[in-house]
């Protein structure tokens, strides 16, 4: 039996060493798909923008009386949090690992995420509370002023998206801050139209309303974000990776006529991770079969950190 243990190297090179001892062969590499640092000025950026945003729209939303002003002020401080904790992420991606934590800190990301999709339901309780608690008693509001500072805010966040945009298709932490802005835009936009109806019909319930479909648009980003982040936490296969699909293509490997043991779970929200069994009767393939394999699950499915261990069948435990 031989194992193979195969993490390619994204640092601008790529090693095998093959080691011949007692029947095993290694081979070893290790591969970790980051934000650039290019993206640390964009995460600043965008954050100062958005802390600038939602003071001004909290400031207008309390001086207004406006719970869809609030709301969405609530909403573009998740945005605070959220892209620091992305900024987090890349920051801690890219420091290495210790004996003590031997993937590094990577994990923090879950953690983080878990805990802002927990803080965000909290806080739309509080949220449609209020704006319940307003729909019997609509405050006077001066419907202009309501579009006009959300009018910025379709600004802001389209700004914020924009600065994402060029590294949204090649890290899937770097695309979640863009759809995030980007939808934040359209949900600005709801204000807007919702401003200038008060404005020009004088229906002050309209408000709490709109207030409410915002939280319900946010309830169903944040309910999606728990879900994920409860099943990276228990070390569930990431969203957008087909769990057969991968079997079949390892299956299809030169040589390889069975497969067990196979897992695939997120080393950080952005990091997936395998390891699987594979029946070889031939025998250890080799550095070769490392290679294509590696390329293989890199370029399929986007796993950069594989461990395959390879058993000829004449002495595997029961399952091979």
């Amino acid at each position: 039996m031989a194992d193979l243990h195969d993490h390619d190297h994204d640092h601008g090179h790529a090693h095998h060493q093959g080691h011949g001892h007692a029947g095993h062969a290694h081979g070893h590499g290790h591969g970790h798909h980051h934000a650039p640092a290019s993206f640390d000025r964009a995460f600043a950026i965008g954050i100062a923008l958005n802390i600038a945003y939602v003071l001004a729209e909290g400031g207008a939303g309390w001086w207004t009386g406006s719970v869809a002003l609030l709301a969405d002020a609530g909403h573009n401080l998740s945005d605070v949090l959220g892209l620091a904790v992305a900024w987090g992420g890349a920051s801690l991606a890219r420091k290495p690992a210790t004996k003590r934590f031997t993937y590094g800190l990577k994990g923090s990301t879950i953690l983080a995420a878990l805990l802002n999709a927990l803080f965000l339901l909290v806080a739309l309780g509080a949220i449609v509370l209020e704006a319940v608690q307003r729909i019997g008693d609509p405050p006077v509001l001066a419907g202009l002023t309501v579009s006009a500072v959300a009018g910025i805010g379709i600004l802001v966040n389209a700004l914020t998206a924009w600065l994402f945009a060029r590294g949204r298709h090649g890290d899937v932490n770097i695309r979640g801050a863009f759809l995030h802005m980007l939808s934040d835009a359209l949900v600005s936009a709801g204000v807007v139209i919702a401003g200038i109806v008060i404005w020009a019909t004088g229906i002050g319930w309209i408000d709490p309303v709109v207030s409410l479909v915002i939280a319900a648009l946010i309830f169903w980003q944040t309910w999606g974000l728990l879900r994920e982040t409860v099943e990276l936490s228990l070390a569930g296969v990431p969203r957008g990776i087909d769990y057969d699909r991968v079997a079949a293509a390892l299956l299809a490997l030169p040589g390889v006529t069975r497969l067990h043991d196979l897992h695939i779970w997120a080393m950080s929200t952005t990091e997936p991770v395998l390891t699987a069994h594979l029946l070889m009767p031939g025998g250890p393939p080799g550095d070769a079969f490392l290679a294509d394999a590696r390329d293989m699950l890199r370029r399929d499915f986007a796993i950069g950190h594989a461990t395959l261990q390879v058993e000829t069948g004449g002495d595997c435990a029961v399952g091979c």
